[in-house]
């Protein structure tokens, strides 16, 4: 019979990474266990065509803690990130970019040009997300409470988050009481006038979700991003050289020095548990690997549904799992491009200008209006693909040259919305016409972009689900709405990174806080899974 491990690691994503890192640095010698023949999950880079190497997915890291950074001691293993001058590049259908940079002063001088009173008000909307943010950023790494029955821990914990709300200006007080539940688009609203800030502003609160900016709630995701250090209009503009892919390189690297082991190529077919404990997993293979605690960085639906026997879990578990809303509404395009493309709101940018290049150098945003994002959400809404899509666009090879060959470029392109089900036809007969009316919409801001791709990866809701093992194509593991955050999420028993079964625990986007390669999830579960350890 096999050894007994001491923890086995489902998914050797970014935060199951993290996981096995703290567990293996107290002690332990955790085994990760992952599908694919290379670690990172969602946080990978691939060649898309010879020479041509970006982002698979995620494209930006989410802001990533800085504790996992220097605990991890990933510069040490390789990790450098790049952070371009510009942040974000809002074309519009007249012919003028807003340009957002990292300098704030810089970003006044763009706004101006559209509004005197929006580049005022700017700096101070920067300012009150900060500290708003601030007040928050403790509840982002706090084990959210038992709601069912609350512990003198729990309690102290929600006492000294609520103080720093409370150390809060009463005008930063109750605009994070009214905001939370607000739609985005009003948030934006109630600070400036020019559409194109507006649209940015919201873009924040519903990227990666499968809601409108119009739709209740989507504040809350903007002021959890702005705890994170999210700047709340451009979102994180910090890349790893090399693509995402180096950091959960530089990730694997710091746990298997810590200690821990990574099996690629081993699928999980399925948790074994016997008298309401887990026992250990099973492999596809057919292989058993007993094991005293598992953890899963799947995502909760297909954790609970799908690797585990309902015959072990109590039907109001399986009922809250089953209505656990994870469908996504993403479609991600990557290409291999013959040079820069020519952004016809800067002229320059196609012709080897510092200025240019700079000002493309961080997110693209395409969505010039809040009503642009909320009619490309209607689409899906009724199963369609979106007829005009806004698009979050990077061009990582600006950055970082060494992602493309001398003078080529590639770009990836996140765009909304695209339902995982479809009202007519399926994605595996529709995916071409999708990567087609993506290139199409961004070519209304480039025009010679059709002709400068050399190679295209479309990547769909489908593939999310099938190839990544993102249950519905959800890029964070379910939708981040209020009624699925802080202690309700995955939902209500579950919200503690422990499962109801005697030493399995989950680590992923599906847990507080959520969506994001920030490594927050996998960070909170290890020290939970150690308390737990010490407890026994």
């Amino acid at each position: 019979m096999a050894a007994v491990r001491d923890v086995v690691i489902i998914g050797a994503g970014h935060n199951g990474l993290v996981t096995a890192f703290y567990l293996a640095r107290k002690g332990l010698r955790p085994l990760l266990l992952e599908r694919r023949e290379v670690v990172g999950g969602a946080a990978i880079t691939s060649e898309i065509h010879p020479g041509f190497r970006c982002p698979t997915l995620s494209h930006a890291a989410g802001p990533l803690l800085s504790s996992v950074v220097s605990d991890m001691r990933l510069l040490h293993h390789g990790l450098r990130m790049v952070r371009p001058e510009a942040q974000l590049f809002v074309p519009g259908p007249d012919g003028r970019a807003l340009v957002l940079w990292r300098d704030a002063a810089r970003s006044t001088e763009s706004i101006i040009a559209f509004s005197k009173e929006d580049s005022r008000r700017y700096p101070d909307y920067l300012a009150a997300l900060g500290r708003i943010g601030t007040a928050l950023s403790g509840l982002l790494e706090q084990t959210p409470p038992d709601l069912d029955s609350p512990s003198a821990a729990d309690l102290w914990r929600m006492l000294r988050s609520g103080s720093r709300l409370r150390r809060l200006e009463k005008k930063d007080f109750y605009r994070t009481l009214r905001w939370a539940p607000m739609a985005v688009a009003d948030v934006a609203a109630e600070w400036f006038e020019t559409e194109r800030l507006r649209a940015a502003v919201a873009a924040r609160g519903v990227f990666g979700t499968f809601q409108g900016p119009w739709s209740a709630g989507t504040g809350a995701l903007l002021l959890m991003r702005a705890a994170a250090g999210d700047t709340a209009t451009a979102g994180g503009t910090e890349f790893p050289a090399g693509g995402m892919g180096a950091l959960t390189q530089a990730m694997a690297a710091a746990a298997l020095e810590a200690g821990a082991e990574i099996r690629v190529g081993a699928r999980v077919a399925q948790i074994e548990v016997k008298d309401g404990a887990t026992t250990g997993v099973v492999l596809e293979s057919g292989e058993v690997i007993p094991a005293k605690v598992v953890v899963s960085n799947a995502d909760p639906r297909r954790t609970f549904l799908d690797l585990l026997d309902p015959a072990h879990l109590d039907p109001s578990v399986i009922a809250r799992a089953r209505n656990y809303r994870s469908d996504g509404a993403t479609l991600k395009v990557n290409l291999a491009l013959d040079r820069l493309p020519t952004f016809a709101a800067l002229p320059r940018s196609g012709s080897g200008a510092a200025d240019g290049n700079a000002a493309l150098s961080g997110r693209i945003h395409i969505g010039p209006e809040v009503d642009h994002l909320e009619r490309a959400f209607d689409d899906a809404k009724y199963g369609g693909m979106s007829r005009k899509p806004w698009m979050e666009v990077t061009i990582p090879s600006l950055a970082d040259p060494t992602l493309a060959p001398p003078g080529k470029q590639v770009m990836s392109i996140y765009a909304q919305y695209f339902p995982r089900r479809l009202k007519t036809g399926d994605w595996k007969t529709r995916r071409e016409e999708a990567g087609d009316l993506i290139v199409r919409s961004l070519a209304e801001h480039a025009p010679d972009l059709p002709g400068l791709v050399l190679a295209r990866q479309v990547i769909t809701p489908l593939d999310l689900e099938e190839t990544y093992a993102l249950t519905g194509g959800h890029i964070f593991h379910g939708e981040m709405s209020l009624d699925q955050l802080f202690a309700t999420r995955p939902f209500l028993g579950c919200a503690r990174y422990r499962a109801p079964i005697k030493g399995l625990y989950l680590c992923g986007a599906g847990t507080h806080p959520g969506g994001g390669v920030t490594g927050s999830p996998g960070r909170n579960a290890a020290r939970e899974i150690l308390k737990d350890l010490r407890s026994r």
